[in-house]
């Protein structure tokens, strides 16, 4: 059994929690190589090379592969990626991209999504807004797996894996990259922050949602918000947390003006403790909460934020 984990760079920039947290759910079935492809993997391969059970990382370094697009996964690059039994790669948009074009490629299904590894063939993944799980096994010769990382942790920096440059013609003909329109913040990214604050509905507007990012700047946590929050306009769309939206598991989460529909515990629920503010105690989100205060927010938070 061979395992590979595909590394999430971005820019010559590793994604180190996905990928560290990739590799812990790979090393519950033993050591793993790691894939390096990006036009700069000299940090990068460093810093995977020192986390535990990685026996080597293999480094692609060449510009088609700055920006991961999938189409630069060619069938040269494919055919070193099947001599592995298991492929491994974080389940954002990084993993949803790259995964099914090797899927296509090998005719080979992605098992996407996956919150446990039972054995070497079987697995388990949320369904229906996480309402269930579905253990899924799996006969393909090459199992092709995007992991949810929220549900592991982070390996020990306590490896020193071998680094060898690998010559891997590939090229794509399919797509050319044009731009990245990414948002900058001073707050932690959202899908790794152990402190998260999320407002709702219940905000009322773009404006009251300052109060959320100043209780969040106050607790040094990244902010989210409910879909119905989004779709409303107060907050953008890389902040929205839920089923259609990103998988959060901080430490704390303070949903604030929450109501808790089914969508949105999807993506939070996972959290260690979790903290609901909101005026209705009927609301769902109270099923679900380690800590409730029911309280008119307008009033709570800035309370809460003073005596931070």
């Amino acid at each position: 059994m061979k395992i590979l984990v595909l590394a999430e760079i971005n820019d010559g920039e590793l994604a180190e929690d996905q990928t560290s947290k990739t590799v812990s759910a790979a090393t519950s079935l033993g050591k793993v190589d790691v894939l390096c492809a990006s036009n700069s993997c000299t940090d990068a391969s460093k810093k995977i090379a020192s986390m535990e059970n990685v026996e080597k990382v293999f480094v692609i370094e060449d510009d088609i592969f700055s920006q991961s697009l999938a189409e630069s996964y060619s069938e040269t690059l494919i055919d070193t990626v099947s001599s592995y039994s298991h492929v491994f790669a974080p389940s954002s948009s990084f993993g949803k991209n790259i995964l099914p074009r090797i899927g296509g490629v090998l005719d080979a299904m992605v098992i996407s999504d996956v919150s446990k590894i039972i054995s070497s063939d079987t697995f388990e993944r949320p369904i229906y807004a996480g309402n269930a799980i579905q253990t899924v096994q799996s006969i393909d010769k090459v199992k092709l797996v995007s992991v949810r990382t929220s549900n592991f942790d982070s390996v020990p920096l306590t490896g020193s894996a071998d680094i060898e440059k690998i010559e891997c013609a590939t090229n794509n003909t399919y797509t050319t990259f044009v731009e990245n329109k990414i948002q900058t913040s001073d707050r932690p990214e959202l899908t790794s922050a152990k402190v998260v604050v999320s407002g709702g509905r219940g905000v009322g507007s773009k404006e009251n949602f300052e109060i959320i990012e100043g209780l969040a700047d106050k607790l040094g946590a990244a902010v989210g918000a409910s879909r119905a929050a989004v779709d409303s306009g107060f907050a953008p769309n890389d902040w929205q947390v839920g089923q259609t939206g990103k998988v959060v598991a901080p430490d704390l989460y303070v949903a604030v003006g929450i109501s808790g529909a089914i969508q949105h515990l999807a993506g939070m629920k996972d959290s260690k403790v979790i903290v609901a503010i909101n005026k209705d105690e009927e609301a769902p989100i109270f099923q679900v909460a380690d800590f409730g205060l029911v309280d008119d927010l307008f009033k709570a938070v800035p309370e809460i934020e003073k005596k931070i």
